[in-house]
């Protein structure tokens, strides 16, 4: 395969097991904050933590398989990315919803778009997950 049929294939692996995990992250913090009654700011960081264990899971065993990394190695990396992605989705939708007065699901929607192209993917697929 091509380099960039390779790049291509790799981005939309990553896509899709992103997807997956946002369908948990946006499931968890909705049902924390409409069905529980958590202030969705907890329910935000909540949320990113169970899309980033799902996302883990998804990215290194079919998303980005054949890394040069250990599967431990990984899991370090991974979770320093996640910490920075965890602080940046909590703090964005904090700051877009208190501050431009948008609703906390739409604030999570662009939020979780910005960070998963500009830092996600990236980060994933040169640290992470690297060949």
């Amino acid at each position: 395969m091509a380099k960039k049929d390779f790049w291509i294939y790799s981005f939309l692996r990553h896509q899709t097991a992103s997807f997956l995990a946002t369908l948990i992250d946006f499931g968890t913090l909705i049902f924390l904050t409409e069905v529980a009654g958590l202030w969705y700011v907890f329910s935000t960081s909540t949320g990113a933590l169970m899309g980033t264990i799902a996302n883990f899971i998804f990215s290194s065993y079919w998303a980005f398989t054949g890394s040069k990394n250990s599967l431990k190695n990984q899991l370090y990396k991974y979770v320093l990315v996640s910490i920075g992605s965890l602080i940046l989705n909590t703090l964005f939708v904090y700051l877009i919803t208190d501050f431009l007065s948008l609703d906390y699901k739409l604030s999570k929607f662009v939020t979780a778009i910005l960070i998963g192209w500009g830092y996600n993917f990236i980060l994933m697929r040169y640290f992470v997950f690297k060949k």
